[in-house]
């Protein structure tokens, strides 16, 4: 399939079909007038990349994680190794911190949102 048909298939954009392959994430063959040229396979490979950048990796860690992983279900592939453990790991727990820091934010809006419902505790109301 070419870039456009891609791009459509998943969402991405053709901009970002050409970073992926530019960073080593994606790849395509070219057809005799220079087209790139996608296999079926990248659909799964594109939704895998976007996962992996949602979860905040950085284009360097995909590279490095991807090849351990199956592009159709993002489970392990036979060439996982434990570099895939580690970065992954160091991952989720960046990822636990944010979410702690994220709670912690919300409960403090949840404060502010009680305390200024209270008809009692605003300021002019006696």
């Amino acid at each position: 399939m070419r870039i456009g048909e891609l791009a459509e298939r998943t969402g991405v954009s053709e901009r970002s079909l050409r970073y992926y392959e530019q960073r080593g994430l994606l790849t395509a063959g070219r057809t005799p007038g220079g087209h790139r040229e996608y296999p079926d396979s990248a659909v799964d490979r594109v939704i895998r990349i976007q996962e992996l950048l949602a979860a905040g990796l950085t284009s360097t860690k995909i590279a490095q994680v991807l090849p351990c992983m199956r592009d159709a279900d993002g489970g392990p592939a036979e060439t996982a190794t434990p570099l895939l453990v580690e970065i992954l790991t160091t991952e989720r727990d960046r990822i636990d911190r944010m979410v702690g820091d994220l709670v912690r934010s919300r409960d403090v809006l949840s404060d502010v949102i009680e305390t200024a419902s209270d008809p009692g505790l605003r300021p002019g109301t006696d």
